[in-house]
Parts: structure tokens; sequence; C-alpha cells
């Protein structure tokens, strides 16, 4: 393809060089470029791509797009100058792969619990509707049947418009994408169309990145604030931040809520952990789902698919044959009349909304076990306040590693346990390995009672040290319970 169509749509402060040279592909990683490709210098949190310029020439880059030119120049290669990197990668991008958005549906989710049920409950909704969709997601991306591995919750603008092209050119009408808020600070989804947007609720997460709560929304609103006008927007009015994102955003506004009058209202009828029955816009459905938290999921999954244009018999109908995602509330039943939920919750709000969904159903007649630990490398601020959560809901507490990364388990421990009172303390054991950790919450479980093994829900992997090693939640829950793996 041509540079000068590549260019279209990015903001070029200055071009040096020829415009009609054949670009083969684009990159923002050195390491993978090749003869004729396009590099895009971008700044970064760790490394200035601008660093690389000549490694990725001396590899065969013969165009450069930059925000500072280099003092030497070139005369073999094209040099883009442009104001900001992050926000022309996005529209270089997408070009590069014949506008893939324009081609294809695009409903973006964002907030800081739901994005992965949702996108993917939309996802399986519509291919059961009978049409090819696309899915970008956290625990695994999808080009219709197609599974590939997810990295990001939502990947580099780069890897992001190649998969959307892959999804376009296999006839994919609707894609569904979680939208994370490093993603939208970053501009990765920077010259994307989007159809539609949901906001599912915001709490504190990602500190050590957006250093304050203020900025973490600000992030998210932005998202809201960039849908055209022809798009709509479903947002969560039981959250206090619902209405804040849709201030000054120009799509139509569309409102979910289980408490206030809204266009999605949704309240629960009965419910156990086979399920709940719900009463949504006057309709009473039986879904395969727990828990207040899924019931706020499921309402955007009727909003969105309404606002898409389908009936809302034929969205309730669909939505009775849905399932839970993995490692989403994930239910397994010990042959010795106890359960155990595998979530992935990870913040203090996802912990609380995952043990009052558990609370709700045992109603005071069995213990609830939680087994927990936080992420090394990550916000500090939350690890006092998941702990307090988790005593909070839970007869007995297990505190235990997660995924370290580089940080010492046992440190992180201390970290939690430094939010609980002495009293607090005495319903808390501390065990550093994960498994043992598991082990001991089934030995200590009697028939009827509840284990909630949260925060790592479908990863198969725990990260020691910069290493994955194989590690999965519900796997060693089965082997404790004698039962086979799947």
């Amino acid at each position: 393809m041509k540079l000068s169509e590549i260019l279209n749509d990015a903001k070029v402060l200055e071009l040096i060089g020829s415009a009609e040279r054949e670009v083969c592909d684009v990159v923002i990683d050195s390491r993978k470029v090749v003869e004729g490709s396009l590099f895009v210098a971008i700044p970064g949190t760790q490394v200035d791509g601008h660093t690389f310029i000549p490694m990725a020439i001396e590899k065969g880059a013969k165009t450069i797009v930059c925000s500072k030119l280099p003092e030497v120049l070139n005369e073999e290669v094209t040099y883009v100058h442009v104001d900001d990197c992050e926000e022309a990668v996005g529209h270089i991008a997408t070009a590069f792969n014949h506008h893939p958005t324009e081609r294809l549906t695009l409903v973006g989710v964002t907030g800081t619990n739901g994005k992965t049920t949702i996108a993917t409950l939309l996802y399986k909704m519509f291919r059961a509707f009978g049409y090819k969709v696309g899915l970008v997601s956290t625990v695994c991306n999808y080009i219709d049947d197609e599974a590939v591995p997810a990295d990001h919750t939502t990947p580099d603008a780069v890897t992001l418009n190649r998969l959307l092209g892959r999804m376009a050119d296999a006839g994919c009408t609707y894609a569904f994408m979680e939208c994370s808020s490093h993603a939208i600070d970053q501009k990765r989804i920077s010259g994307l169309r989007f159809a539609g947007g949901i906001f599912t609720n915001l709490t504190r997460d990602h500190m050590d990145y957006h250093k304050t709560v203020e900025n973490y929304l600000r992030a998210k609103k932005a998202f809201f604030d960039g849908l055209p006008a022809e798009a709509f927007m479903i947002t969560n009015l039981d959250d206090k931040n619902g209405l804040v994102m849709a201030q000054n955003t120009r799509a139509h506004v569309y409102t979910y809520s289980q408490q206030r009058m809204c266009d999605f209202k949704g309240r629960i009828l009965e419910h156990d952990f086979d399920g709940m029955l719900l009463d949504i816009n006057n309709t009473e459905v039986f879904v395969q789902f727990v828990g207040k938290f899924n019931a706020s999921n499921l309402l955007a999954v009727y909003g969105a698919a309404c606002a898409l244009g389908r009936e809302p018999m034929e969205v309730l109908t669909v939505l009775s044959t849905l399932r839970p995602v993995s490692g989403r509330f994930e239910a397994i039943r010990s042959p010795k009349g106890f359960s155990a939920i595998v979530d992935y919750a990870h913040t203090p709000d996802a912990i609380n909304n995952v043990l009052k969904a558990i609370n709700e159903v045992v109603d005071g007649k069995a213990e609830v076990i939680t087994v927990v630990g936080a992420g090394g490398n990550r916000d500090k601020g939350k690890r006092p306040l998941m702990a307090q959560e988790a005593v909070k809901g839970s007869t007995r507490v297990i505190i235990t590693s997660d995924n370290p990364r580089f940080e010492e388990p046992q440190d992180i421990i201390n970290d939690m346990l430094a939010g609980l009172t002495d009293e607090e303390r005495k319903k808390v054991l501390t065990i550093v390995d994960r498994r043992e950790a598991i082990r001991t919450a089934c030995l200590i479980a009697h028939p009827g009672d509840v284990i909630l093994v949260a925060g790592k829900g479908h990863e198969d992997y725990q990260e020691v040290k910069g290493v994955k090693h194989h590690f999965d939640d519900r796997e060693v829950l089965r082997e404790e319970f004698g039962l086979t793996k799947g």
C-alpha cells in the first residue's frame, strides 16, 4: 500500500521524502521491522521508541513516523513528523488494514468490572443470532470460531487493527471489544469507529498507572466523549459515575438499572447457585448466572442487543441459554457436599460483589471460606481494602499469593493484613503457597459450605519473578475434589 493512502487520516506536521513509497507493514517494535516497513516511534511508559529509529532503519524500515525528527536524516528514508505518535499510529494502522471498523459494527465495553462478561456474552449472543462475530477480550480473542490468544485486555493499535482487519476480511458483521483504561489513555483505540459503547461501573483500580481515581475516571470518560453522534451509549445508573460518563458524549444515551427508572430495568425474583429468575422490562426470564452484579451485566447485554436492533423477546430467549464466562463465578461442586466458586475478582468492589452474591444464596446457613491474594507490581493501595472486603463477607479467609511478579509474596500479604484489626485477623490464615491455601480451604470446608477462590479466574499461570508457571485454580480444585479436568 502506498504511504499517501495510509496517511490520509493522520495529522501530519511535515513530510520529508516521498509519499508514494510502498509500505509492506506497520510496526511499533523495531525488532519486527522487515525491508519496507513503516516504523512508528511510540514514546512509551518505559522506553522511548525514538531511540530505536536507527535500529529500525538498519533493519530495512523505509518510513519513520516520529514526533521528534532525528538530527541526521537518511536520504533513503521518508520521515513523517507528527505531533502525537500514539494518536497517529491508530489512524495509520486502521488505514493500512483497509478501515475494518467501516466494514463491521464495533461495540466497546469499559468500566472496572464486567467488561469480559458483557463483551463475551454479546459475542455469543450475536453468533446465536446467526452472524459471524469477532471478540477482543482479556480471556481470548475470536474471529468467529477461530481462537486468537490474548496478551492484553486491549492490544496495541497495530495488533488491534490487524485483528479487526482479519475479522472484517473473514466476513464478521459485528465485533465486541473490552476497552481498558490503559488502552484509552494510550490511544490504542484511536482511528476506530465505534457503533456503541457500554459503561459498567467505576471503582478503585490501576492506581499504579493512573495515580488518582480522577485520572482513572477521565480515561474511561474519554472513550464516551469520543463516540460519534450516530453511535449509542449504554450506562449503568446504579453506579454513581454512570451519568458522569454520559455528560459530554454525542452518542444517544440509554440507561440500565436494578434500582432506578431507566430504559432497561431488571429485578431478581429468585436465585440459587444454578441461576436467577429475573424480571427484565416486565418480562420474566431464567438465566444461568448468580448475583446482582451479573444481573447488571445481563441488563447491559440486553440493552446493547436491543440498541443494535434486535427484538426484546428474541434477546431474552438467547439470554436464557447463555452460560457464565470461564473463570467468572464458575462453580465446581465437591462430592463431599460443598461448592467452590472461582472468580477473577481482583478489586475490592469485585470481591464485595461476588461475596454478596454467595451470601445471598447461602443466607447464613453455611460458612463462606475465601482464598484471596493480590497481584505484585500493581496498585498497593487496594491490597488492605481487598482484605477488608474478604473478611467482611466471609466466615474464614486464607490470604495467599496471586501473581507476585517481581515482589515478595509475603510482602504483598503483609500489605493486605495491614488493613485488618486484631479482631478481624482472628478469622484469617496466611499461606503463601496458593496450592496449599486452596487445599487447606477444602480441608476445613463442611457439607453446604462455599469456598471462593478469587483473583485469577480464567488464568492458567502464576507469574513469579518474570516467569509464568502453569497454575490453574480450577485444576487445583478438581484435583482436590477427585474430579477429572475439564
